[in-house]
Parts: C-alpha cells; structure tokens; sequence
C-alpha cells in the first residue's frame, strides 16, 4: 500500500466521526466494553496508544467488537507496526515519521497516520505521497492559529489535530477547512473507565459525535 493509497484510506477512517478517541487501556478486560459504549455513541474509528503492557491485548479485543474499528497508537518503528497489525490493529499512528516506519507500514499494508509539527515535516510527508496527518502536539505546537496559516500554502493537506485538546477546543480546530477530525481521551475519562460506567461514555460519545465540521473531511 502506497504511501498516497495509505492517505486515502486514513481520510476515509476520519470522515466516519468528527473525533478519534485516543484511548490508553490498563486492563484489557476494559477494551471490549469500553468500545461498545463508544461505538454505540457513534464513534467507531478508535486509537489505543502502546503505552501500557495491556495496549496489544485491547487491541485484539476491541477488533472483535462489532463496527469499531481499531488502530494503534504511539507506534514508533517497525517493530510496533508489526506487533500491532498481528493483534488486529487496522492502522498506525504515530506522533512523528522516520523513512524506516514509513517503509515498514508501505511494506505490510498497513495504513499510517504519520505526526508532524512543522511545514518542513508536512512538505516532506507531502513528497512521499501522504495528504492526511496527524497535527501533534497540536496546542504547544500552534495550535488553530498555525493550522490556519498553512491552509494556503499547503491546501492538499488534511489534519487530525491531537495533543491538548478537549470539549472547550474542539470546535474550533473542526471549524478549520484542513482539518478532517481531532484525536482526544477526553471522550473516555479515566474514572469513568475505572467505574465500567459504560452508559456515561456513551452519553459522553454521542454529544463528540454530534460536533460539526466544516469541509476538512472533504478534498
């Protein structure tokens, strides 16, 4: 999979909810319920980040959860993409991009998400073929203001914007014509993890999923 083919398919995951939930798993018996209250909220694409031990065993829960689809996150290298894709992860994220994981994931078809900060790092994204990325850290890095200014020079691009945001932020990163969706926990409070209060995120879920976007899950 081409890394332009990997970029459709990444814009096609984002058109299906305004917002990815960025979940990190504890305990995996969590996964499987966790995803149903949030698919049945009305987001199905789901990122859980390989930062607990617990992370490649939510991934293989949840991908037997109906309608949700999974990804994974922080991954790093070509190790994490191979580890991931084995436990049912249907794509990767990670938080910057180095040629050797921009080369692992072309090589096993797996889509990326691919992170980048600066119009160098997005120009050179551009060049090897991708138009959708990840925006990270989005609120120390420039936030709206800095998506806004590269909406000119860089109009094939479309961004997830994560890292800081929350409900109070949200809207206005959806409001921006580049950006097609935002990655946040906020959709799965830790407490209300804990407390398998599965009605509570999917209340939660449903009000994300009613955000509105602009144009950037277009083009």
């Amino acid at each position: 999979m081409t890394p332009a083919l990997q970029s459709h398919a990444m814009l096609a995951l984002c058109r299906r909810a305004p917002v990815i939930p960025v979940l990190v798993i504890d305990d995996p018996r969590h996964a499987a319920p966790l995803a149903q209250a949030l698919v049945a909220g009305g987001l199905p694409v789901l990122e859980v980040t390989l930062r607990t031990p617990a992370a490649l065993e939510a991934i293989a829960a949840i991908a037997d959860v109906p309608g949700a689809i999974v990804g994974a996150g922080t991954v790093l290298g070509g190790h994490d993409a191979a580890r991931a894709q084995a436990a049912g992860a249907a794509f990767a994220v990670s938080p910057g991009a180095t040629p050797a994981l921009v080369a692992a994931c072309v090589a096993r078809g797996l889509p990326l998400l691919p992170g980048a900060a600066t119009a160098s790092e997005v120009m050179a994204l551009l060049d090897d073929g991708y138009r959708m990325l990840k925006f990270f850290p989005a609120q120390a890095a420039g936030g709206t203001a800095l998506l806004r200014a590269w909406h000119s020079p860089l109009p094939r691009v479309r961004f997830c914007p994560t890292g800081g945001i929350g409900p109070a932020n949200a809207s206005d990163y959806l409001a921006l014509p580049n950006v097609a969706c935002v990655g946040g926990s906020w959709v799965a409070p830790e407490k209300m993890v804990k407390d398998g209060d599965w009605d509570g995120i999917t209340r939660l879920a449903r009000e994300t999923a009613a955000l509105s976007r602009v144009n950037g899950a277009a083009g």
